[in-house]
């Protein structure tokens, strides 16, 4: 397969004020991998990962790429998607597919760009996952599909500014997730997560985990305060590292197995839920106390994402049942850091959809009547797999199908109930006008 590389990158003009690179953003943690020249061994131990190698190519060994302004000219019919993922402000995200993978703005909804991988042969391809790092030219590809374009235990590390990939950390096992700072790169495996320095690669700690096959793993994003979460060594546990105190905390979450997790970008708030699929409960990590626990029904469900507002007064829950709920959090704001509008945890608190209208027997019946309940609803398509994040505007949500599809929503604070669909578009079909 041959092609020609594209002469400039796609992204957004760096000059443009919204854009920002890790080698030229304005905030101390920014790091710079194209300097990245010498190969990088770490000393972990069991023999895993094998290697861990930083590889920079010259443009004419690079891996061969080509850009498809024109998605016709290979073939007209929508790729198959087989990971999404928002970057970390909601602004954008990303969807690997069995061609490739491709970048979109939230608000409004347009592709930024593409890569597809298939060239003429219409053969491989296939990215697994695909993590942005905030709107950076910097990106992390796993391959993925019946064809995958890389290893499935492979991170590549892409550089759109030059078009190819500049680095790459290879495990004995498979890649089930990455996370994205600016100053490091989380790999996750089915037992172990591995924690790398951004600017060289250099392994700085492993955790091991309990079988982990979703790979459930999620880093704060405030600089110079890292926290991370990620499964513990027992069903139900969750384990909380606070890299800037060097402190381990454990949290026996739920009596099942954990299947979904969320964190807050200030990394003080953590949202779990359990293979049961019935309580959301929200903890603060830095004591590891339970701050309020929610209930998304009676039956069980798989539960496919969790987000918090910016602001974490709102939660947010899709699951196979077709439903997305938001919730209303009523966190102790000046405790936990959390800067909230005035007035805004009260406002909802005696909301009727808020807590269950058979509450005032507390205590009398199961735990069940006393329930917090979600605020505001949105119906989807039952057992298809959606993500959900809160959009820009003001009490918006954002939902993205693994069919293609893209949601944005709004909920009434004060009212609740059924959410207003503000727009619907399939985001794969390119001659679709957003």
């Amino acid at each position: 397969m041959t092609s020609t590389l594209p002469s400039s990158s796609p992204w957004p003009n760096p000059t443009n004020p919204n854009f920002v690179s890790p080698h030229m953003s304005p905030n101390s943690d920014s790091v710079d991998l194209s300097d990245i020249s010498a190969a990088v061994t770490d000393a972990a131990v069991n023999d895993e990962p094998r290697s861990v190698t930083v590889t920079v190519t010259s443009p004419t060994n690079s891996t061969v790429i080509t850009p498809n302004p024109s998605p016709n000219s290979v073939d007209s019919s929508p790729p198959n998607v087989l990971y999404l993922s928002f970057n970390q402000d909601y602004g954008c995200f990303a969807a690997g597919t069995d061609r490739g993978f491709r970048i979109y703005n939230c608000d409004p909804l347009r592709e930024i760009f593409r890569r597809d991988f298939t060239g003429t042969s219409n053969t491989g391809g296939g990215i697994g996952v695909v993590q942005m790092l905030f709107r950076c030219n910097i990106l992390a590809l796993v391959g993925g599909g019946n064809e995958p374009q890389y290893p499935l235990n492979k991170v590549m590390i892409w550089d759109d500014h030059q078009s190819r990939c500049i680095g790459e950390l290879s495990f004995r096992s498979e890649v089930k997730s990455v996370r994205l700072r600016r100053d490091r790169i989380v790999v996750v495996l089915a037992q172990k997560i591995f924690v790398y320095n951004f600017s060289d690669l250099k392994l700085l700690h492993q955790i091991e985990t309990v079988a982990n096959p979703k790979g459930l793993c999620e880093v704060s994003q405030v600089s110079g305060s890292m926290v991370l979460v990620c499964p513990g060594l027992q069903k139900g546990q969750v384990r909380v590292e606070h890299y800037a105190s060097k402190r381990t905390k454990f949290i026996l979450a739920h009596d099942s197995r954990i299947v979904c997790f969320a964190l807050t970008n200030d990394g003080r708030l953590l949202a779990t839920c359990s293979s049961k699929g019935t309580l959301v409960r929200v903890y603060n990590t830095l004591d590891g106390s339970l701050v309020q626990e929610v209930r998304r029904g009676a039956d069980r469900a798989e539960i496919y994402s969790l987000a918090f507002s910016p602001t974490a007064q709102w939660l947010a829950v899709s699951s196979d049942k077709g439903t997305v709920h938001v919730f209303n959090l009523k966190v102790d704001s000046p405790a936990l850091g959390v800067d909230r509008p005035r007035g805004a945890s009260e406002s909802n608190a005696t909301s009727p959809s808020a807590v269950s209208h058979l509450s005032f027997i507390r205590g009398v019946l199961p735990k069940y009547f006393s329930s917090e309940w979600s605020v505001a609803q949105f119906r989807l398509q039952e057992g298809l797999q959606h993500i959900v994040a809160f959009g820009h505007q003001k009490n918006t949500v954002v939902i993205l199908g693994m069919d293609g599809s893209f949601y944005r929503c709004q909920f009434d604070a004060a009212a609740g109930g059924e959410m207003t669909l503000l727009e619907h578009h399939s985001f794969l079909k390119s001659e679709e006008n957003f």
